[in-house]
C-alpha cells in the first residue's frame, strides 16, 4: 500500500497493492493497523455503496456537528471525487482537492471530517463504496452547491443530474458560521 498527502494534507490518498494472477486479483481495501500508520486511526461506524449512473453529481455534503470523516473507493465504473475545506479559520479553507477514482485504478481518498465530499460519475455506470466514522445524521446533514464560483471546482459535465436539495444547495459564502465545523 502507497499513500500519499493530497495539496491539502489531511486528505490522504490511498493506493492498496493489489495481488493479481491468471484467475483475477484480491485487493485489502481496510486494515485498521495499516490505515492506522497513515495517519487514518479512525472507528468506522458505517459502510455506504451508492450506484449511479453517466452524469450523476452527489453532493457537496457535510455534516456539522457529527462530522463523517470518510474512505471511498469505486468498486465499478469511474468518478470525479472532491473533498472541499469547510473548517472555519482553516488555512486551507474553501480549498478542494480533485481526484479520479476508478475499478481501474483502485485509488481511495480518505476524507476527514470538515470537508464536504461530492462526486460525479464520468463511466456510464459506477459503484462507489465509503466508509464513515460517524453515522449518518439527517438532521445535521449540509450541502453546498456544486457550481459554487467561488470554489471553481471543474466538473467533467456541464448539466449533471442532481437530487433536488443537491440542485438548491447554497453557496459556501451564504451558510452560516454555526453551520460550519471549526478548525482544530
Amino acid at each position: 500500500m502507497k499513500a500519499y498527502r493530497s495539496s491539502i494534507p489531511e486528505v490522504i490518498l490511498i493506493q492498496p497493492d493489489v495481488f493479481a494472477d491468471n484467475r483475477g486479483y484480491l485487493l485489502e481495501t481496510y486494515q485498521g493497523r495499516r490505515y492506522a500508520s497513515i495517519g487514518i486511526d479512525v472507528d468506522f461506524v458505517q459502510d455506504n455503496v451508492s450506484f449511479s449512473r453517466h452524469g450523476v453529481l452527489r453532493g457537496l455534503h457535510f455534516q456539522h456537528p457529527n462530522g463523517q470523516a470518510k474512505l471511498v473507493q469505486v468498486l465499478a465504473g469511474e468518478v470525479f471525487d472532491v473533498a472541499v475545506d469547510v473548517r472555519l479559520g482553516s488555512p486551507t479553507f474553501g480549498q478542494w482537492v480533485g481526484v479520479t477514482l476508478s475499478s481501474a485504478n483502485n485509488t481511495q481518498i480518505f476524507i476527514p471530517e470538515g470537508f464536504a465530499h461530492g462526486f460525479c460519475v464520468i463511466s456510464d455506470e459506477a459503484l462507489v463504496m465509503y466508509k464513515c466514522a460517524h453515522f449518518y445524521s439527517p438532521e445535521t446533514a449540509r450541502g453546498i452547491s456544486w457550481h459554487d464560483p467561488a470554489l471553481g471546482i471543474p466538473w467533467p459535465v456541464r448539466q449533471p443530474r442532481l437530487s433536488d436539495s443537491d440542485a438548491q444547495a447554497p453557496l459556501l459564502g451564504t451558510i452560516s458560521r454555526d453551520c460550519l465545523p471549526p478548525y482544530r
